[in-house]
């Protein structure tokens, strides 16, 4: 029997209609008896996933968003509590970027990731904050990446966006934590899912660096996250967690 730790606790979580983490976040947080909104750029990533999750008897919002764009955001979490009245948890998982050399980079891809990945966490943040510090109750969890940790070519504005975030976690948790909300991070490493495309000499190169021999899953992201969501947790605020099976913890 799913112990229920989210009955009736509404969550978003931003990002959650791709096949990686956010998903599986949404997921577990159903589950386990929350009501949760499925966010995504793409309007038929978000139907699909909403059906889905549905048809298991959980109650579930699907909301189409850009979380770089600020009146999206606003619609969102006004949707939200149109809906259900409140909300208790946000996870801020949406993400995205293109690959590309620093001397080469142009404006616009900076911007890509700067905006949707950091810009898009404030965004959230700072709409679903008001309702939190009223009701003096809160949890949000964001999103880091390893490539914070390890230098990996290609993707500095990515390092960068998600290193702001480590920042925002941190300092964040400062100012709210006396209303009884608590602001961490998850650092994964290593997640594996089918969206990624990797040859397979350099996934095993990758595994052989990590002490317990296996990339992370989906799911080993949800069970960090729902835990730091959690009654479990209330006393843990401010804190990057790496999720990496013993590889780069800080």
């Amino acid at each position: 029997m799913i112990n229920k730790r989210f009955q009736d606790r509404v969550v978003i979580v931003t990002g959650s209609a791709g096949p990686g983490m956010g998903q599986a976040v949404a997921r577990a947080f159903a589950r386990e008896g929350a009501k949760v909104v499925i966010n995504d750029i793409s309007s038929g990533r978000v139907i699909k996933v909403t059906e889905d999750i549905k048809s298991t008897g959980a109650e579930v919002l699907g909301m189409p968003c850009d979380v770089s764009k600020l009146d999206q955001v606003k619609a969102m979490v006004q949707r939200t509590l149109d809906q259900w009245g409140r909300i208790d948890i946000l996870v801020n998982n949406a993400a995205y970027y293109t690959l590309s050399e620093f001397v080469d980079m142009t404006d616009e891809v900076w911007d890509q990731a700067i905006d949707i990945c950091l810009k898009g966490t404030f965004y959230c943040s700072r709409a679903v904050l008001p309702g939190m510090i009223k009701q003096k109750y809160g949890r949000i969890v964001n999103f880091s990446s390893g490539v914070v940790l390890q230098g990996t070519p290609s993707r500095s504005h990515y390092a960068a966006a998600k290193a702001g975030i480590i920042g925002l976690t941190r300092n964040l948790s400062t100012e709210v934590g006396k209303h009884n909300i608590t602001v961490n991070c998850v650092c994964p490493i290593l997640v594996w899912n089918k969206n990624v495309r990797m040859e397979s000499s350099q996934m095993e190169r990758l595994i052989e660096e990590i002490p317990m021999g296996r990339a992370g899953t989906p799911e080993d992201a949800a069970a960090l996250v729902l835990f730091l969501a959690s009654d479990d947790a209330s006393y843990l605020t401010g804190n990057t967690i790496t999720l990496g099976g013993g590889k780069l913890s800080i």
